[in-house]
């Protein structure tokens, strides 16, 4: 079984990667995605929104980084997939499942969940770009509106030349309401004989177990859980159901703190600060203390006591 990281648009970023990935144990990080839509990015851009890619597609310790890619136009995901590998990217994910209003009403995401031909056209291309050597992988949710084409949909991506797939075990309607349906994944994981991973809703290793029991899936992907626990990575992995202590985590914290501050503009900083900690407030005390201190503050010079106290 692997654990894999999943790719959150707008909060798992490469400062919060490498985080996670030096305070749990991953197989692999998926990027959050790159956004494709009639042209070849500059290799600029793809540095730009995964820096990995300058250390070998590696965070600082080793685990490995996929490009994800997210658009509808075959030939064009196509020519920046070869260009991801070719600038070291681990393989290449596609991106069928995010829920984005945005991102769908160009046609782009979940929304292509209801057209099974996009999508193997779209894996097709992709897979005849790359070498053989690179893996080709791709996330999907349950459907669109219902499940009414999830076997088709996965069947195109299997069809298309995909190597693995990721089932988030919701529809884009259902966004991230709970609960997570991980039994109708195991329509999936019964018919396709590619490697299959279960996301949704994993918060703890119980969840863990239970999503690989219902869905027949082989590996997790876990998400918001490793937001709020760094440390469910390692708890899966070894099999063991505990929760880091503060003292383990605010360290990591005051470490992140430190590299946004030091590479981000500041007018962001305190608002990356806060949405990482509204995470772990359900998990610490201190945290949340943390959180009621800082959240009106905007200055880094303003929070920037309240790091050092960590």
């Amino acid at each position: 079984m692997k654990v894999l990281l999943a790719p959150m648009e707008g909060l798992a970023d490469a400062y919060l990667r490498e985080i996670l990935s030096n305070a749990a144990g991953y197989d692999l990080i998926t990027s959050e995605f790159v956004r494709i839509v009639d042209q070849l990015l500059p290799k600029r851009t793809f540095f730009d929104q995964v820096p990995e890619l300058k250390n070998n597609s590696q965070t600082s310790n080793g685990t490995p980084v996929r490009v994800q890619l997210l658009g509808n136009h075959p030939e064009m995901m196509a020519s920046n997939a070869l260009r991801a590998t070719e600038l070291g990217s681990f393989g290449i994910d596609l991106n069928f499942g995010c829920p984005s209003k945005t991102v769908n009403k160009s046609k782009g995401g979940a929304v292509m969940l209801t057209d099974p031909e996009s999508i193997y056209q779209t894996v097709s291309a992709v897979h005849s770009a790359l070498p053989p050597t690179q893996p080709l992988s791709a996330k999907m949710r349950l459907g669109y509106e219902d499940s009414t084409l999830m076997m088709e949909c996965a069947q195109a991506i299997a069809d298309g030349g995909a190597q693995a797939i990721t089932i988030h075990a919701r529809t884009k309607s259902q966004g991230y309401t709970p609960p997570a349906y991980w039994h109708l994944v195991k329509h999936i994981s019964d018919k396709l004989d590619i490697e299959k991973t279960i996301n949704g809703d994993i918060w703890t290793l119980a969840d863990a177990h239970q999503a690989l029991k219902d869905s027949g899936c082989d590996n997790v992907m876990i998400g918001r859980g490793a937001i709020k626990n760094p440390k469910l990575a390692d708890c899966i992995k070894k099999n063991q159901d505990k929760t880091a202590q503060w003292s383990q985590t605010a360290p990591l914290v005051k470490h992140f703190w430190m590299s946004i501050t030091q590479e981000m503009s500041n007018r962001y900083c305190a608002g990356r600060l806060k949405q990482w900690l509204n995470y772990l407030k359900d998990q610490y005390p201190e945290a949340e203390a943390l959180f009621v201190s800082v959240r009106r503050l905007t200055d880094i010079n303003d929070i920037q006591p309240y790091i050092e106290a960590l």
